[in-house]
């Protein structure tokens, strides 16, 4: 497992995790991509029963069988396998990293964020409303998903009240930025950088020295934005998902 894999894996946790042969199987109810598909961090003895094993187990859940496959991906060819399976491809994603006292020389100084350990309903409203997806039981799911491991919870507010959000995960010296997340009638005044800025400040008397983050390929405004705070790109991964019938 690279170190790249371990911070995805602790940065996001599953409700749980089965073991397929070596492939790490998370299920958590549906919620996300990432904490409802397998990392393939090792080559089982048999692929195809493991394929097999995994489409059963998911499909208990009555979920389909999702792979995301990234920085590990055992055996290499199973990109190829899956596709030959009727997997479809989606959403490619790009993970930064940068060191943090670079990036906070780079962002603008801005309005104070609000840091807690813990979401409150406020931030929780915001980040659901602009990235939650179903009812009240998944909501209820994401908030294990982010309460599960240490993390820092930052906001912005302004006269409407919270305006801006973010999680950064908390991994020895790394921080992973997750959530973040702007009101819509908030956008194109910076909070995004002024809760980034919030966060990482905070992060760096924890010793957190190094953070990495995950943003779609194809958002181009959010890769500029962190480029322009120095992240550069480490590595990528996509899904697979398989189609039933």
């Amino acid at each position: 497992m690279s170190v790249l894999d371990d911070l995805l894996r602790r940065g996001w946790p599953a409700l749980s995790e089965v073991d397929v042969d070596g492939w790490v199987a998370r299920v958590s109810g549906g919620v996300t991509q990432r904490a409802n598909s397998v990392a393939p961090l090792a080559v089982p003895p048999d692929v195809g029963s493991a394929m097999a094993r995994v489409e059963r187990l998911y499909g208990a859940h009555g979920l389909p069988a999702v792979f995301q496959l990234g920085p590990t991906v055992w055996p290499p060819d199973l990109d190829e396998r899956l596709a030959a399976r009727g997997y479809r491809y989606g959403s490619p994603t790009t993970v930064e990293v940068a060191e943090v006292a670079p990036v906070l020389s780079r962002l603008p100084s801005g309005a104070p964020s609000a840091i807690t350990a813990l979401p409150d309903e406020e931030w929780m409203d915001l980040w659901w409303a602009v990235d939650g997806r179903g009812d009240d039981v998944a909501r209820d799911v994401a908030r294990w998903i982010l309460t599960a491991g240490p993390a820092l919870y930052g906001s912005v507010r302004d006269e409407r009240g919270v305006a801006a959000v973010a999680r950064l995960a908390l991994v020895g010296e790394w921080g992973g930025l997750y959530c973040m997340a702007v009101r819509a009638d908030a956008r194109r005044r910076g909070l995004g950088s002024v809760v980034l800025r919030g966060v990482l400040s905070a992060a760096v008397g924890l010793g957190v020295r190094r953070c990495w983050l995950q943003v779609r390929a194809s958002n181009a405004a959010a890769r500029a934005l962190y480029a322009g705070a120095g992240f550069t790109e480490a590595a990528r991964y996509h899904y697979r998902t398989q189609v039933r019938g």
